[in-house]
């Protein structure tokens, strides 16, 4: 009878520390919009070269944490005349790197335990490489030839009356009462709301973590590794539908960041599954976009589209190069985790804002 009563407790504390993780990133998000809103508008409002947009899309992004965000801004700005087509393609191929931002402080969380660091950071870097060794491929081809932006209009125009849905993330549902009382108790105060989703976020993949290692037996790791994530067919099917579903590509790919740290999964498994995740949130963005039948919508959402299908084709036949370096960076990290701080710091933040300013004063 214990023994079941403890069986039950670790399954019970199991399922309150993952609702309490999607909640944590959630409000995160929130918190940064609450900071950053106007800002970005009027960032991603002076956008005037293709390489411009891509670093604004990096750092706004990485600012709200959110995407769909960006993109949606974007969006707005083109329908006004504010910018153009062509330079908002590069935003939303920035808006792909920054939106890594948030696996990549999930693995923070691992960083007092470490050897579940020299797991899960490099994890969470294979999201941040796969973006940006796909921008180093597809950015160039927008410059030469506007290659995303013509294939994107060329699907415009094939699906512009096509018609779509739009679909509703579950996650919001479970999480939005929850959600909307934080964000009423804490107001407009934007950092408060953030430090609190970062110790929520903490404290959460805290017990996520151990209470994961204390159910999980060695039959459920078979299941996991052998139907989950069996074969990289597997792997990117799971990672498109689950992302499709909730409509997050930051939560799916943070959700197998504590699997890795707790050595359940192993990197070579997940990377076909961020790949899925990528390509899954574009999916639901093009549904979207064909339901309210906007033709600037539309092609922001295909070349979102094009941007993750060019990676995922070049990648997957490729995924040594991305693992390889991300394992490299995480076993920097691992013997100096302050080196994780600073490649954080560096990559969505610092690099932005230097190509930013150095761009504006020629």
């Amino acid at each position: 009878m214990n023994r079941n009563i403890k069986k039950t407790f670790r399954v019970v504390l199991f399922a309150g520390s993952l609702y309490t993780f999607l909640l944590s990133i959630n409000l995160l998000g929130e918190g940064l919009k609450l900071l950053g809103q106007g800002f970005i508008e009027n960032l991603i409002s002076l956008t005037s070269n293709p390489f411009l947009g891509l670093v604004i899309g990096i750092f706004t992004t990485a600012i709200v944490q959110s995407s769909s965000a960006t993109t949606s801004i974007t969006v707005g700005l083109v329908a006004a005349g504010v910018i153009s087509i062509n330079n908002a393609i590069p935003i939303i191929m920035g808006a792909n790197i920054g939106t890594t931002i948030t696996n990549t402080l999930v693995s923070m969380s691992h960083i007092t335990r470490k050897n579940e660091f020299q797991r899960a950071f490099p994890a969470a870097m294979l999201h941040d490489f796969f973006n940006v060794l796909t921008v180093l491929v597809v950015f160039p081809l927008e410059i030469k030839f506007n290659l995303p932006e013509r294939f994107s209009g060329y699907l415009t125009g094939i699906f512009a009356n096509v018609g779509g849905t739009s679909i509703t993330s579950p996650l919001k549902y479970v999480i939005a009462p929850v959600n909307t009382q934080l964000i009423k108790l804490f107001g407009s105060h934007g950092w408060i709301l953030i430090i609190f989703a970062l110790v929520l976020l903490f404290v959460a993949l805290k017990f996520l973590v151990d209470s994961m290692k204390a159910i999980t037996t060695r039959r459920l790791e078979l299941l996991i590794d052998r139907y989950l994530f069996g074969s990289w067919v597997q792997s990117f099917v799971i990672g498109a539908m689950i992302t499709s579903l909730i409509q997050s590509s930051s939560v799916t790919t943070s959700l197998v960041v504590p699997l890795i740290g707790a050595g359940i999964l192993t990197i070579y498994k997940v990377f076909p599954y961020m790949v899925g995740a990528n390509l899954g949130t574009t999916i639901t963005a093009i549904l979207a976009a064909l339901a309210v039948g906007g033709p600037l919508g539309i092609q922001i959402a295909f070349a979102h589209f094009g941007f993750n299908l060019i990676g995922a084709g070049i990648w997957l036949p490729l995924k040594i190069v991305p693992i390889k370096i991300a394992l490299l960076f995480g076993k920097l990290a691992g013997k100096s985790r302050a080196i994780a701080l600073v490649y954080i710091i560096v990559l969505f933040y610092v690099v932005p804002l230097i190509i930013f300013f150095a761009a504006k004063l020629k």
